[in-house]
């Protein structure tokens, strides 16, 4: 009897041993796992400050015009790291339409811009989609970024999202990223495939094109600024016979015949629109080190003297 119960108190403290080595090996499994994440995401924050000393460079060696077709541009590059490797892919945002510049104003009084809001409904225009419908989606992403609660004609505010099973509110504030939009009523997901390669959301109303960023399927983008008063087939005409090193300047652009002929119905606030440089720039930063990834997405921003700092960052792709 005395035997059995030593074999019993043997066999309980293996047990215990086996599961306390068992939790050991667990905790310096996830401690390992959480050091190895916490070093991608340090390498991943490190490739902002080489895409900053790249684009200082590049701001440097075109201190007027940024040339068209730049190697750099949405070009993969690689780096490899102990026991991993760094890919990242620089890409700028000249050549987008913001849909931030539905709005002017300021935080917590934004308030419709007119020409904004024209210029966003010609590009649905431009996009495929019907005016009718252009025109009720621009009121409904007025809607969703303006700090009232009034809606514009086909708009639509807060009422009208607290009727559904998930009842959520409009934002009141501008987009932080493009994937909003799925948010906002009307906006399915053919809409959404529509817009999603002339659209970024950048943390300013403002609306700045780079001109030399432009490539030849971006004509609605030109579209758009121009409200609807040149057509694709005009935009991708005018793209395409943008000289070889770009255009030196705005005025350049505009001396083109077709945007002159339509120079004479502009809005005054589109020529303000228009640049030969980039001011914004996505950075996608993906890390694999010691079986842990890191995925980050970063916008950084051109300061006056050229210098690039991030203004927003994610750790997830651009959707």
């Amino acid at each position: 009897m005395a035997l059995l119960a030593v074999l019993l108190l043997v066999a309980t403290i293996a047990v215990v041993i086996t599961a306390l080595l068992e939790d050991i090996r667990f905790g310096q499994r996830r401690t390992g796992n959480m050091q190895a994440i916490e070093q991608a995401q340090r390498y991943a924050l490190g490739t902002e400050l080489l895409a900053s000393q790249r684009l200082t460079r590049l701001m440097q060696a075109h201190a007027g015009a940024m040339p068209p077709n730049s190697g750099w541009n949405d070009k993969p590059m690689a780096y490899p790291i102990d026991d991993g490797l760094i890919r990242i892919r620089l890409r700028d945002t000249g050549a987008c339409f913001n849909l931030n510049g539905v709005v002017q104003g300021a935080i917590g009084m934004w308030a419709r811009s007119d020409l904004g809001a024209r210029q966003y409904a010609a590009l649905l225009e431009a996009v495929g989609i019907e005016p009718a419908r252009a025109q009720a989606l621009s009121d409904t992403l007025v809607d969703w970024i303006d700090s009232d609660q009034r809606s514009q004609a086909q708009g639509a505010e807060d009422d009208a999202y607290a009727d559904g099973l998930a009842p959520y509110r409009t934002a009141d504030t501008l987009l932080a990223e493009v994937s909003e939009l799925r948010a906002i009523r009307g906006y399915d997901a053919d809409v959404y495939a529509r817009l999603r390669p002339y659209v970024c959301a950048l943390p300013t109303p403002s609306q700045s094109i780079n001109l030399n960023s432009l490539k030849v399927e971006d004509a609605p983008v030109i579209v758009a600024l121009t409200a609807g008063l040149v057509s694709p087939s005009q935009a991708r005409r005018v793209i395409a016979s943008r000289p070889a090193n770009g255009w030196s300047s705005d005025a350049a652009f505009w001396d083109d015949a077709a945007m002159r002929q339509a120079a004479g119905a502009l809005d005054q606030g589109i020529y303000q629109q228009v640049d030969v440089r980039s001011h914004y720039f996505t950075l996608l930063s993906e890390v694999d080190h010691a079986g842990a990834q890191a995925v980050m997405t970063s916008l950084l921003e051109l300061d006056g003297g050229n210098r690039a700092r991030a203004v927003a960052r994610r750790w997830t792709l651009d959707e």
